[in-house]
């Protein structure tokens, strides 16, 4: 068996917010964990060096950019977990770090950008009571707002010329909106539009000569990547088709794009021409993300894992179409394992629906435990990537099963759409549906079945439980809601935002917002459950996971919960995840791996 604690403390380059390459190309810096704790590192692209820390202080540190002239190194700090991100500015010649946003009294996203000139930061801030854009001088001074669009802000980007700003929103519905504002005037606006009015339209990144946006769109059904030509306002697709094309990135010199294309669970990089046909590219199967070229365009950097690998930072040639890895996370005394690699399936929900999901069969013939790992979101699905509580799990011999649910990314706008207004409906079904398949299938003793998932998967982990009680031996739901009234009530507002537009208004939606609440029928809850939370999360607040505590414990049921004081919704602290992660393991064992 691979101990869990030894799976844990393997660092990986964080790759949901980003690395960055220096102007010249001499060195990307990323955020690396090797030490238990995120922190920017720098790597030398021109040499085989060993990473070197670059930051320094408290708090979790993310999404690292450099100044146009390359002196400088900006990144997010989250100094809680509460997710109120600060923006760092650290001097790369004397090592000195100062605080843009000391004010903690508002939350901040991690997504910012310099301008062209150095001088100015443009940031997320729901200071305002939403988040919207600001734009801060580097050397001091009050942030101004520079656009509310009405919606709550998600990226910005400027453009080369410093003239534009492209902000993405969380639209209505699943939709993202991508706005360009003149960044000096305040009455210049428009969105990205066709002719039938404003589409989604997110991931924007500027071309070179700032006159056009890449943009990616589900519009067609699938991610597409469209270029948005600022004089016209006129949309050319660069793809089309089935399969999710995302994060498009311009070559220097404005001829080309690399993008990553994902088919189920895997995904290639791809270079493409403005006229030409798509060329793909894979380390092997597993997931790449966030691709760029290098300044002179003849490399790309992007990060990649799968369940053999954790995340590091690669290097595709294109001139040779050979990778290079350029960090190495794997220790050495991990380096001859042989990691499970899941099998790709479907199997049918509950009204047939076929559903998407990994699955590490047990070595053993005989049904023995078996679990469902579910994922959160539910905007977002589980991909053939590192994680390390999977690979233990199916080391203990556990069936696992991953299913990527009704509501999940990854298969186009259709599946992605079909638990809008249902939570806890069609993806809680689809969920449950595979213990089903586990049993008839002789996978796993359907005595032996445990549920476990994070954040809107330890929502449906509780849905599961009061709605087929009798499937599971045990259930553990980490950072979970589990009453949407109270929950909704307590997030921030653009959380709130997201609930309106996915589940309806609250007092409207009265009856189905009760019947979708597990709080309210925890009584037929029958297997041992337990919760897992973090008090500063502002996502799925701990008061909810306490109240459902309380309610299990008093109706005599068996329960047990634990909260970390010092965490939000994703634990930043290695000891907290070492100690939640086990924590999570040992209780499902508890009831699944007995005889």
């Amino acid at each position: 068996m691979i101990d869990l604690g030894v799976l844990l403390r393997v660092p990986c380059v964080e790759m949901e917010m980003g690395f960055d390459v220096s102007p010249g190309g001499e060195h990307a810096a990323f955020s690396w964990n090797p030490d238990g704790r995120w922190d920017i590192y720098e790597i030398s692209l021109r040499s085989k060096t060993d990473p070197y820390l670059v930051s320094h202080g408290l708090g979790g540190k993310f999404h690292p950019r450099y100044s146009p002239d390359g002196h400088h190194l900006a990144f997010a700090v989250d100094f809680d977990g509460s997710e109120a991100f600060h923006l760092i500015v650290h001097d790369l010649v004397t090592g000195t770090q100062r605080d843009l946003t000391p004010d903690s009294n508002c939350a901040r996203q991690a997504n910012f950008c310099w301008s062209p000139d150095g001088k100015q930061i443009a940031f997320i801030s729901d200071q305002s009571g939403q988040f919207n854009v600001y734009v801060i001088p580097v050397e001091g001074g009050n942030a101004r707002l520079v656009f509310d669009a009405g919606y709550p802000a998600w990226k910005v980007r400027w453009s080369p010329d410093g003239l534009w700003l492209a902000v993405t929103v969380e639209a209505g519905g699943i939709d993202f909106g991508t706005y360009i504002v003149a960044a000096k005037k305040h009455n210049s606006v428009c969105r990205i539009a066709d002719k039938n009015g404003p589409i989604d339209a997110g991931q924007a990144c500027w071309s070179p000569d700032s006159t056009r946006l890449a943009f990616t769109s589900d519009v067609h059904g699938y991610n597409n990547i469209g270029i948005y030509e600022l004089a016209s306002q006129r949309i050319v697709w660069l793809t089309e088709g089935e399969g999710e094309k995302q994060f498009p990135v311009w070559s220097p010199d404005g001829t080309q794009l690399t993008y990553v294309l994902n088919r189920s669970t895997v995904s290639w990089l791809v270079v493409q021409a403005l006229s030409g046909s798509p060329v793909m590219y894979q380390v092997e199967p597993g997931v790449h993300y966030l691709p760029c070229f290098t300044p002179d365009g003849s490399h790309i950097i992007f990060v990649f894992d799968n369940p053999r690998h954790p995340g590091d930072l690669w290097s595709l040639s294109l001139g040779k179409g050979n990778f290079t890895q350029l960090t190495h996370s794997l220790p050495d005394k991990l380096a001859d394992i042989s990691f499970a690699m899941p099998d790709e399936i479907t199997y049918p929900s509950t009204d047939g629906t076929p559903v998407p999901a990994l699955l590490f069969r047990p070595q053993v013939q005989k049904p023995g435990p078996g679990v469902l790992l579910v994922h959160g979101g539910p905007d977002w699905f589980f991909e053939m990537t590192w994680y390390p509580l999977m690979a233990h799990m199916a080391a203990r011999g556990w069936a696992v099963l991953v299913p990527n649910y009704r509501g999940s990314t990854g298969y186009g706008r259709a599946w992605q759409e079909a638990s809008r207004f249902d939570f806890g409906g069609v993806d809680n079904d689809d969920v449950a549906a595979g213990a089903q398949y586990l049993i008839k299938n002789g996978l796993a003793d359907p005595e032996r079945i445990g549920i476990t998932g994070r954040s809107h998967g330890g929502y449906l982990t509780m849905t599961c439980l009061t709605k087929y009680p009798n499937i599971w031996a045990a259930g553990s739901a980490v950072v979970p809601f589990i009453n949407w009234f109270t929950n909704h009530k307590y997030i921030r507002p653009d959380l709130q935002h997201w609930d309106f537009e996915n589940f309806g208004d609250p007092e409207e939606n009265h009856d189905l917002w009760v019947e979708r609440s597990p709080y309210f029928f925890l009584d037929r809850v029958t297997a041992p459950v337990q919760l897992i939370a973090g008090r500063l999360d502002q996502r799925c607040p701990v008061s909810d996971s306490i109240e459902a505590h309380d309610a299990l414990r008093n109706m005599g049921k068996a329960v047990e919960m634990v909260v970390y004081e010092d965490e939000g919704h994703a634990f930043l602290k290695l000891e907290n995840v070492l100690d939640s992660e086990q924590r999570r393991v040992a209780f499902l064992a508890k009831y699944i791996e007995h005889d």
